[in-house]
């Protein structure tokens, strides 16, 4: 059972690293030298009154720093509470809770892993790609990166990936890098081409993006682990605001993406 960290933080750094998009590094405690790949934290200004909830941030990054860790936050400015966090400064001190939610799973025998990001989705990617590098077996893995974004500037953590030794396939709205048109389009061409029975698919993107990958995958065998974004005010499962549907055994029940998530089986989800 994983540590739940309930404090504050020292904020290393904050900077632009494209248009609307920060990369923050954070002095923590010890307890999140065990974070996985697809956990997330909630976090919000000390001492302020707005945002007055946290807001949840995947992990871009994990490494031990002095007796605690440092962690690295991917984020992209959209709403008025990041919008708030991208003008804190090296130094401040920010209310952190976590890690919370599950984690991706690695299947044994796996040869192939297959990430697929939309947009500030590739944050918690690039941190599995990285235990995946670490934790490969001895005969090796294969990882394929499909990244699709607005244009080449949204384009993040790539040259990362490759360092962790990933292949890279991208896709931009506009044209302006890589393939014209939906990153869903590029998994298409080669999905028929994956070994089901070892490979494994690791997606994280908007709900459109999500859906339509259900779609291809629906009469395919090849396992697909979907991590869910959606809106939360308290990440601990109190509030009910981000509950989703799935599909279980026993019929369509309701499933909260922080408490039982944010990793879920693609198939599992219920589209509307």
């Amino acid at each position: 059972m994983l540590t739940k960290a309930d404090m504050t933080a020292t904020i290393l750094s904050n900077s632009e690293v494209a248009p609307e998009h920060y990369l923050m590094t954070l002095a923590v405690s010890g307890a999140f030298r065990d974070a996985r790949p697809g956990q997330f934290v909630m976090l919000r200004p000390a001492g302020r009154g707005f945002p007055f909830l946290g807001r949840p941030l995947g992990i871009y990054s994990l490494a031990e720093y002095g007796n605690g860790a440092r962690i690295e936050i991917l984020y992209r400015a959209a709403g008025k509470g990041t919008k708030v966090i991208s003008t804190l400064c090296e130094g401040d001190r920010i209310e952190i809770l976590g890690p919370l939610g599950n984690r991706f799973e690695l299947r044994p025998g796996m040869k192939t892993a297959v990430l697929m990001a939309g947009g500030i989705g590739i944050a918690p990617l690039v941190f599995l790609a990285e235990n995946l590098s670490v934790n490969a077996p001895p005969e090796g893995l294969k990882m394929m990166l499909y990244i699709g974004a607005r244009d080449s500037a949204s384009l993040l953590g790539i040259d990362r990936m490759k360092n962790f030794g990933a292949e890279v396939r991208v896709s931009t709205d506009d044209g302006s890098a890589g393939y014209r048109g939906p990153v869903t389009d590029l998994f298409r061409k080669d999905l028929a081409s994956f070994d089901a029975s070892k490979t494994e698919v690791f997606v994280c993107g908007p709900n459109p993006m999500l859906k339509r990958v259900s779609e291809m995958i629906a009469d395919r065998p090849v396992p697909c682990q979907v991590l869910m974004e959606e809106r939360m005010a308290c990440g601990m499962g109190a509030c009910l605001g981000c509950t989703i549907e799935v599909r279980t055994p026993s019929g369509v029940e309701y499933r909260q993406v922080c408490a039982d998530g944010p990793v879920f089986d693609l198939r599992s989800i219920v589209w509307r």
